[in-house]
């Protein structure tokens, strides 16, 4: 049979698309969702979305990493929000379910603005630091994150016995100004750096405010830029956490799975 798809990419982090309004496609099948997601056999794709039907929210998104895994995605959602949105599901304001639970956001003329979850405060080692922002990300500054051997340094985090046996994604960040950072990326389930990454940026972000004291952060990555705002209360949690940034549709195929 032929699996309908979309591609859509946000800053340069790109996921196969599927309106499994109707339950077709089987979410069991890791093998499946792997081979599509293989750039060289495959589609090719840092994930795979897919978009069902929910009593109670305007629509669900399932979502999986490149090897089958599942976490929340940032970049992801706000694709999933675009792609609903070309699906006629929503409008400009919509109130779905992610793995994480549920999450607000608000779509217009390609930017999508996304509430993430509260993030309940900042494990803090030496001078690197530890918090999930729906998935789990280590931050670790740096002097200059254009030349970092973010692959070689992130793996070794990634699979370190301190993160044993589920790992992390892994962040290099090195500050611009008070506003703005510079944001590479080593994400668990791609294993790979990315182009961009949505719960990450919003990690740095987080840590950068705390200890800056800024709320609204401009972020670069090697797809684009985001931006992350939100308020700190109570110390070190962090509410009404909102990352935005564009999100597009890049083409729509078709391929054949058994």
């Amino acid at each position: 049979m032929n699996l309908e798809f979309y591609k859509y990419q946000g800053t340069g982090n790109d996921f196969v698309m599927v309106d499994d309004r109707q339950n077709a496609f089987d979410a069991q099948n890791l093998p499946l969702i792997n081979s599509i997601c293989d750039r060289k056999f495959g589609v090719g794709a840092d994930g795979l979305i897919l978009i069902r039907n929910h009593a109670d929210y305007d629509f669900e998104m399932v979502y999986f990493n490149a090897d089958g895994t599942q976490s929340m995605c940032g970049n992801g959602a706000r694709c999933a929000v675009a792609f609903s949105h070309f699906l006629g599901i929503i409008k400009e304001e919509t109130y779905f379910l992610a793995i994480d639970g549920p999450h607000k956001a608000f779509f217009n003329e390609g930017t999508v603005h996304l509430e993430m979850g509260d993030v309940p405060g900042i494990a803090k080692d030496g001078e690197e630091f530890f918090l999930n922002t729906g998935s789990p990300h280590h931050v670790k500054f740096v002097a200059d994150a254009a030349h970092y051997p973010v692959v070689e340094e992130g793996a070794k985090i990634r699979y370190s016995a301190k993160y044993s046996p589920r790992g992390t994604n892994v962040n290099f960040v090195e500050i611009l100004d008070d506003q703005e950072l510079n944001v590479r990326t080593y994400e668990r389930g791609v294993e790979d750096e990315t182009l961009s990454c949505g719960t990450g940026v919003t990690a740095c972000a987080l840590v950068h405010g705390s200890l800056s004291g800024q709320n609204n952060i401009r972020i670069k990555t090697l797809g684009g830029t985001l931006q992350v705002k939100f308020k700190k209360v109570d110390g070190e949690r962090f509410t009404d956490v909102v990352l935005s940034g564009p999100a597009r549709q890049v083409f729509k195929g078709s391929i054949a799975i058994d």
